[in-house]
């Protein structure tokens, strides 16, 4: 059985028995700063001009006062110091909202700091009115005042300390009378403009990426070229098809609609071997044109044009007249080939080769892409890096800034975040789109390695409630390093919602679309409201991705039936209001009906003043639904009885709405309501 043994004070050690931490909190703890992006290891995102919030966990010990500040780095090196308020002082939580003016790459931290000027007027506030050690605390007012025009300011805010000190000092005015005049004057503004830091304690520099606008905010177009300025023969009873100089005829149209991107889909030759026929059947007639995703024939691969619609030089022209037209081109990127494709036989090794020797195509069980080989990126990276980011640059070289990447989830991450980076030393402005409909961690790890933006579950999100937690999740923490894009269809995507909520159906989910994130697409053909489903499926009956499609455009035009003017409205009503430009800024009201979802965002105009739109929507497409709007007067800045000047941009109609107002939409007016509050 062990005995303690009495300590001998003689002989007793007062060294430390341990070394300092290697890695301190620092003297002002800061702790948990947002956006964090995987632990500081990759950028949270930006464009220039967006504002979003940086958040830290900011306190010390006792009760001296504390203070915070966001230290933005700028490319150059320069510091931007933006001051943090305390939004819940038991929680000591500090935010402000930042803004990054120029691209490139940035870094942020947050600095908290000891405030000894807040913590005298604390002190001096209380004490000196109640007599007690009135004049201790006047003198040690006038040391923080001295030790702050001792730092290096400029000649006035320097006098205005020194005049302060110099009050406080002065026994001619009475405590409560110095006190007043030290802490209401032009001293107290100078330490509030650059206060006294003091034990100044910063956290670690996280990343950021700050991009250009249309990385956040811009208005997709998607075209087949070949479909554009086809004709069908009656003649030959054969397809003319369409080709790059015709589908250069369509984008005035497209700008007109107030469009930002041009989408092409593949333009490269087509494979023969198993080549799909119409609605995807197996049987291809010698005239079928076959899907541009089964890349690759004798006429060459990924860096070459499919003979039938052009030439480089045709390509090129169609980049310019895009350009004039204040269109940007978007290239589909889809990294796979066609059986014919050159690099079957130059690399075997780039496929996987099953069992009985034959090349793997494409599954997804149940469905086969027996016209398409993958590629299997394991067998040799370094060769299918390399090859990859040769294409690329073909493209690069002929103007194209912006890559719609077809099932990037399919491909390693490794090889997207190297792809990406490597891209941007040469060409910084290149924006990729993922479309990745996959599992959440995967579309949250492809935004997080480099691509600007992503395909989203919106065409799935259908009731109040289910658009409430996508419109949250998306413009939450996620919004930092992911951008989302909202498209009703593509050639892919026709939901039964679509199918049959007939012409109602295709505006509210156009309107949704635009209104609440700032990037949006559509499938050409959705001003026609093309709504018939292939049995069995969500695609289009006769899909564009196996024929030609001729949609008459000038008859379409003269006939009055078209949902263009609805997109143009939208587009429109997007560039008018930079509310609509943001992500981050969503908001959601309630509606007592079900079927009626209601959102608000808001953000300063460049003259100070608010800009503020409220959008109502009926997701009912077959019914007139009425009811009450109920506003959160709190997260509009509002008081609860105010009452708001409303300007609805779909109809020019103008209301006086308030906390709990009535609304009634539906089919046989308008399905939505898009109203600008207080501005015109």
């Amino acid at each position: 059985m062990s005995t303690a043994v009495p300590l001998d004070p003689s002989r007793a050690s007062t060294a430390p028995v341990s070394a300092a931490p290697q890695c301190p909190l620092g003297r002002i703890p800061v702790l948990d700063v947002r956006p964090c992006i995987d632990h500081g290891t990759r950028p949270a995102s930006s464009v220039v001009g967006e504002p979003f919030t940086v958040t830290a966990t900011v306190f010390r010990e006792g009760h001296d006062a504390v203070a915070a500040t966001v230290v933005l780095t700028d490319p150059s090196g320069a510091e931007h110091h933006v001051p943090m308020t305390c939004t819940n002082p038991g929680l000591s939580r500090w935010e402000a909202e930042v803004v990054a003016d120029r691209e490139g790459p940035w870094t942020y931290r947050v600095e908290g700091w000891s405030d000894p000027w807040a913590t005298w007027v604390h002190d001096a506030s209380i004490k000196i009115p109640a007599d007690i050690d009135a004049e201790l605390m006047r003198a040690e007012g006038a040391l923080v005042l001295v030790r702050a025009a001792e730092e290096e300011r400029g000649e006035g805010g320097r006098s205005a300390l020194v005049h302060a000190a110099d009050v406080l000092a002065d026994h001619g005015h009475q405590p409560s009378a110095a006190l007043h005049l030290v802490t209401t004057g032009s001293a107290a503004e100078e330490l509030a403009e650059r206060p006294l830091r003091e034990m100044v304690t910063p956290s670690a520099e996280l990343p950021l990426l700050v991009e250009r606008e249309l990385a956040l905010f811009g208005s997709w177009y998607e075209i087949f070229p070949r479909s554009e300025g086809a004709r069908f023969d009656e003649g030959t009873g054969r397809w003319v098809t369409g080709t790059l100089r015709t589908a250069a005829r369509r984008l005035p149209a497209i700008a007109q609609m107030g469009f930002d991107v041009v989408y092409l889909t593949p333009i490269h030759p087509i494979g023969t071997t198993a080549r799909k026929g119409p609605n995807n059947t197996l049987d291809a007639g010698p005239e079928d044109p076959g899907s541009p995703y089964a890349i690759g024939s004798p006429d060459g691969g990924h860096d070459a044009i499919h003979p039938e619609l052009g030439t480089f030089a045709d390509f090129d022209a169609f980049v310019a007249e895009a350009s004039r037209q204040g269109l940007e081109v978007a290239l589909d990127l889809a990294l796979q080939c066609s059986p014919d494709h050159p690099w079957v036989t130059e690399h075997p090794e780039w496929f996987t080769t099953r069992a009985d020797g034959t090349i793997a195509h494409a599954e997804n069980p149940p469905k086969k892409y027996q016209d398409i080989y993958p590629l299997n990126f394991d067998n040799d990276p370094a060769g299918i890096y390399a090859e990859v980011r040769r294409v690329v640059q073909v493209w690069l070289d002929h103007g194209v800034r912006i890559f719609r990447v077809d099932n990037p989830h399919t491909k390693p991450v490794e090889f997207w975040q190297w792809l990406i980076q490597d891209v941007a030393a040469v060409a910084p402005e290149t924006i990729w789109l993922a479309e990745a409909f996959t599992t959440p961690a995967m579309m949250h790890t492809l935004a997080k390695v480099g691509f600007q933006q992503s395909y989203t579950y919106y065409a799935w999100r259908n009731t109040v409630a289910e658009l409430v937690d996508y419109g949250t999740e998306v413009s939450g923490e996620a919004a930092a390093y992911m951008r989302p894009s909202f498209w009703p269809t593509t050639h892919d995507i026709l939901t039964p919602y679509l199918q049959h909520g007939g012409e109602s159906a295709w505006k509210v989910r156009a309107a949704i679309a635009a209104t609440m994130v700032p990037t949006w697409g559509v499938y050409a053909g959705y001003e026609l409201v093309e709504h018939v489903a292939r049995p069995g499926s969500e695609e289009q009956i006769d899909n564009e991705k196996y024929e030609f499609k001729d949609r008459r455009w000038d008859e379409v035009a003269e006939s009055g039936t078209s949902l263009a003017p609805w997109l143009t409205m939208l587009n429109r009503i997007r560039r008018e209001h930079p509310s609509l430009q943001l992500l981050r800024n969503l908001r959601f009201h309630h509606v007592d009906d079900e079927n009626l979802l209601a959102y608000s965002k808001s953000r300063s105009r460049p003259d100070g003043s608010e800009d503020l739109v409220i959008v109502v929507a009926n997701l009912d497409p077959h019914s007139t639904r009425e009811s009450t709007l109920h506003l959160d007067m709190d997260s509009l800045g509002r008081g609860w009885d105010e009452r708001l000047e409303v300007h609805d941009l779909v109809t020019g109609a103008r209301w006086e709405w308030g906390e709990s107002t009535y609304v009634r939409l539906g089919p046989e007016a308008e399905p939505v309501h898009i109203v600008s509050v207080g501005h015109a």
